[in-house]
């Protein structure tokens, strides 16, 4: 029986997970690595902490000839390598936020319109092509020795085989890579005078990409499969490989996933649409504050309460009754494209109880999600079934709450080891133990249970919710 490697590189550490080709996970290890903030609204990370950080997961799983390698991490980060493959300077990563004077540059010389024709989205701080301009505007002499760029996971694939690559999936969040055609865009490079040359060769998300150099930890010619960015790899291991199949993550953010029928894209941006893992394409909607504002509220304002208390007494409190919280805790980016948002209580009187505050955080971040799935909708998504991941789905009365939200059942899984366990599984599939990714998906991802729609009407609260945003914009901006 295959045994099969999926190698995650997070942002506060990577994650290694053995698993058969049945999907049972035989092995796993973590390691954490430092983030650094040289300035306030600046994230890097050593490349080297990554690798140093897979290492010491290699050594702990001890499997040295593993059938297949997956890779898969933080997406649009940007690790500067020079002639000899050294890194120049640390990687600049996704919430980097210092290249807003570059994304304005990029818009301006391509066009809004024009560029999202050319890339399916905007140009966005996070993203890996405005790194590179924002490194040839203020760090020439770094920029100059420049001769490869590489995403996170590819680097760690670099480290394994000497080989440069990447995958469709991850190089869709650069900015500068044709969505509809699969391949780097030559009419961005050219606009902005970036040479192709220094983007690796590109492959899909189940290709085999190279194979392993000898390493201390894995022997020689295992074979390294394209794997997928960390949102794409994460939508393989919950089966969000057909259209129908909705994935939302309750992470610290929000994740709303599908598979589309097609590469139409978001015409206001907020919504992403990428290359999929499936040799398809996916849309994601992000909202910034999920799991996080809920943690914010637990800690600020929840009474020294835990999650299960205030789940427990939000179910008390009538649904929809007109309390309404805005989670722009750090800004928002979908629905709403809106670094400066911030949130809001609203709608509360002397009648309103503790009970009343809690319910309207679940339903504030229910609401947010369900914002981000209707423009998904506009897409040509469907939903289904939600496959609910991370720490929110835990909670059955969220669970239930986004049921009814979305009128579509909820199925939570057997395994949720998120993007390492979808790398894993396109590994396989590289190596011809499943014939595509759906088949693989089938038969490795299990469900659990299945929570479905009580009836509960939301419609009036999630009208309330939609209006508030632009109600409050004017003053989030000028207070």
């Amino acid at each position: 029986m295959a045994k099969l490697l999926g190698i995650d590189i997070g942002t506060s550490g990577c994650k290694v997970l053995l698993i058969d080709e049945k999907g049972t996970v035989l092995k796993q290890a973590s390691a954490e690595y430092p983030i650094s903030v040289p300035k306030p609204g600046w994230t890097e990370q050593n490349p080297d902490d990554w690798w140093a950080g897979v290492e010491s997961c290699l050594a702990e799983i001890d499997e040295k000839s593993p059938d297949a390698i997956g890779v898969t991490g933080q997406m649009h980060g940007s690790v500067f390598l020079d002639a000899q493959g050294k890194v120049i300077r640390p990687a600049l990563l996704w919430n980097d936020q210092r290249t807003v004077a570059e994304c304005e540059q990029i818009e301006t010389t391509i066009g809004s319109e024009r560029l999202k024709e050319l890339t399916c989205n905007p140009a966005l701080t996070g993203f890996q092509l405005p790194k590179l301009l924002w490194l040839r505007n203020n760090e020439p002499q770094n920029f100059q020795q420049v001769r490869q760029v590489l995403l996170p996971k590819d680097y760690i694939r670099f480290k394994l085989t000497g080989d440069y690559g990447a995958e469709v999936s991850d190089a869709s969040g650069t900015g500068i890579f044709d969505v509809k055609n699969r391949k780097w865009s030559q009419p961005v490079a050219e606009a902005l005078g970036i040479s192709l040359g220094l983007f690796p060769k590109v492959y899909e998300s189940d290709e085999v990409t190279g194979h392993t150099t000898l390493h201390d930890h894995l022997n020689a010619g295992i074979p390294v499969v394209g794997g997928g960015g960390d949102q794409a790899a994460a939508a393989v291991g919950t089966g969000a490989v057909e259209p129908g199949i909705i994935s939302v993550s309750l992470g610290t953010s929000g994740v709303v996933f599908t598979s589309l029928p097609g590469n139409e894209h978001d015409p206001s941006g907020a919504a992403h649409t990428f290359c999929h893992a499936n040799r398809g394409w996916h849309a994601m909607g992000v909202m910034l504050s999920c799991g996080g504002a809920l943690r914010w509220y637990r800690d600020t304002l929840g009474g020294g309460r835990s999650y299960d208390e205030i789940s427990a007494s939000a179910a008390t409190a009538v649904p929809g009754s007109g309390m309404t919280f805005l989670p722009y805790l750090t800004g928002e980016r979908c629905p709403n494209i809106d670094p400066a948002a911030r949130a809001s209580f609203a709608g509360f009187g002397l009648e309103t109880t503790r009970s009343d505050f809690d319910r309207a955080v679940f339903e504030g971040l229910s609401f947010g999600l369900l914002g981000a799935f209707n423009l998904l909708r506009g897409l040509g998504a469907s939903a289904a079934e939600i496959r609910v991941t991370s720490g929110g789905s835990k909670s059955d009365f969220w669970v239930q709450m986004l049921a009814d939200c979305f009128g579509a059942p909820c199925v939570r899984l057997e395994v949720d080891e998120g993007p390492a366990m979808g790398a894993a599984i396109l590994a396989g599939v590289g190596i011809g133990v499943w014939p595509n990714v759906q088949s693989a998906c089938k038969e490795v991802v299990k469900v659990v249970d299945k929570i479905l729609p009580t009836g509960t009407d939301y419609s009036v609260a999630f009208g309330r919710y939609t209006v508030l945003y632009p109600a409050v914009k004017h003053w989030n901006h000028t207070a």
